[in-house]
């Protein structure tokens, strides 16, 4: 089993991979890596865009952002609502170019939910959507094929035990082991597994990563948890300044191993683990290339983001008149150099870290640079 140990051999690498101060290659890096964003946010392309088409939930899982419930207070979107949004994408760029990701809630709870991706599809935009692969029956995954799909995430946070734990249901990890062997056999299916890394099941992550190898899962992200919703009040759920620490180390080495592709999901600027963890460098790219539709109809960015950084409505604005004319909280940063920010020396490569750490007030909920150093 897979853990830090003080007394490890790689003690010394350890340590040499804290967050400061920056070594010359990284620096170098960082800068090309800034000039490129700051292209990107100029130009802002649409390349993803989200649809919260439900918050219904079949699950009540601890770390949930969202607080979903199986009987939502919120009626499903129309699909004919959403198709609207696709028309105005279509008539600013190409289709092709924009990757639509069906969320929730967990979207396999909409009895229609075929029939709305047909025709995400047949306006020709690609798709694919994530879920915890509850009702993912071998039917219902054929008739999703039929409708296009392109790519699926399934969440699966640890063995058995651990991950029946997080999602509050005993047939949960069967289920999604079921899911992961019919989508194995499904080669033209992108599909990758998401991980949330806690107290309870960091301990056994190389046992969780020994499994998915041998399941044939080619792509893994993980993820730490962030202080919203259900999450922001369970011990459980935060990871000691070792074991956050420890899990960098983990991606590190599985990553030189090359027998699975994981990464570290886009939680925030990671100093000199920056380039080891994750195919690219920090981004945020929230409001600037990925945008979203949500339940009750706002226009907003990454659905990671729980408040209201909305920047209009979709049954009130054209939601490309919005994209192209608003999302300045996302597009200039400096309104986050304030607090614990004012003075960092890496505001430049983190621009004040994703917008899913920011609280209604603006105030930042989580610095990942200050927890690899021990001081949050």
């Amino acid at each position: 089993m897979w853990r830090l140990q003080t007394n490890s051999p790689r003690q010394n690498d350890y340590e040499m991979m804290k967050a400061t101060p920056l070594s010359l290659k990284k620096k170098i890096a960082l800068e090309l890596w800034h000039k490129r964003e700051q292209n990107m946010l100029q130009d802002h392309p649409l390349q993803q865009l989200f649809w919260e088409c439900t918050l219904r939930c079949n699950l009540y899982c601890r770390h949930c952002g969202s607080d979903c419930k199986t009987q939502s207070g919120r009626l499903d979107m129309p699909k004919e609502d959403f198709l609207r949004v696709l028309d105005s994408v279509a008539r600013k760029t190409d289709p092709h170019g924009v990757f639509v990701v069906v969320s929730g809630g967990e979207p396999l709870m909409r009895e229609d939910l075929e029939e709305c991706c047909a025709a995400i599809y047949k306006k020709g935009f690609p798709w694919g959507m994530v879920t915890n692969g509850l009702y993912l029956t071998k039917e219902r995954l054929q008739r999703l094929l039929k409708a296009g799909m392109h790519s699926v995430t399934i969440s699966l946070d640890g063995l058995e035990e651990d991950h029946n734990w997080m999602r509050g249901n005993v047939r949960s990890f069967q289920c999604v082991d079921e899911a992961i062997s019919m989508l194995v056999r499904k080669p033209p299916v992108m599909f990758d597994i998401v991980t949330c890394v806690t107290r309870r099941n960091y301990s056994c992550l190389q046992e969780l990563k020994e499994y998915l190898i041998t399941k044939g899962v080619r792509r893994w992200r993980i993820f730490t948890v962030f202080p919203v919703g259900r999450a922001a009040n369970d011990p459980m759920m935060r990871l000691t300044h070792e074991e956050f620490k420890g899990v960098f180390e983990f991606i590190r080495t599985t990553r030189r191993e090359g027998k699975i592709q994981l990464d570290y999901g886009c939680e925030g600027f990671l100093g000199n683990y920056e380039g080891e963890v994750r195919d690219h460098l920090y981004t945020c790219q929230a409001g600037v290339t990925i945008g979203s539709v949500l339940i009750d109809g706002s226009i907003s960015a990454c659905t990671s983001i729980r408040s209201d950084y909305h920047q209009g409505n979709i049954y009130e604005d054209d939601f490309m008149e919005v994209w192209e004319r608003r999302f300045h909280p996302y597009r200039n940063r400096e309104w986050m150099r304030k607090d614990d920010c004012a003075g960092c020396s890496y505001f430049r490569y983190c621009q004040g870290g994703g917008m899913h750490l920011r609280d209604g007030d603006g105030k930042l909920l989580l610095c990942h640079i200050k927890r690899l150093e021990g001081k949050q």
